[in-house]
């Protein structure tokens, strides 16, 4: 069975790009566009990964990250968490939070799927 990634961005092109390039390599991508569904989608699918952007409408990155960590089901969940913006402060606030790995925005697509795959290497 492929592995399966759920990805919560807001910015179509990115999450479409995305998308893409996971399904290329094999991943089952489910992608939403708002944060306020993203518990219940993850706890109803179980995925191997999560990528969280930060800034969301509904719910922030860090708040769903947040939910994950609180959750004795998610705790280990690999995730990892996208932003635009790379200050190092949100870099602070999601290691503190619990992320397993963070990229700023832009990415190469050969970084992404590397992280993507030593995250959920088994």
């Amino acid at each position: 069975m492929d592995k399966h990634v759920v990805l919560v961005e807001d910015e179509l092109n990115i999450a479409e790009a995305i998308r893409f390039l996971l399904s290329q390599d094999g991943w089952r991508v489910q992608t939403l566009a708002n944060g306020d569904s993203a518990m219940e989608v993850i706890r109803n699918n179980a995925p191997d990964l999560v990528m969280l952007d930060v800034m969301l409408p509904g719910k922030s990155g860090f708040e769903i990250l947040h939910d994950l960590r609180s959750d004795p089901a998610f705790e280990n969940l690999p995730v990892l968490m996208l932003t635009a913006r790379g200050q190092s402060r949100d870099r602070e606030m999601a290691e503190k939070a619990g992320v397993s790995r963070f990229m700023t925005k832009p990415f190469s697509n050969a970084e992404m799927l590397d992280a993507v795959r030593e995250l959920t290497a088994s």
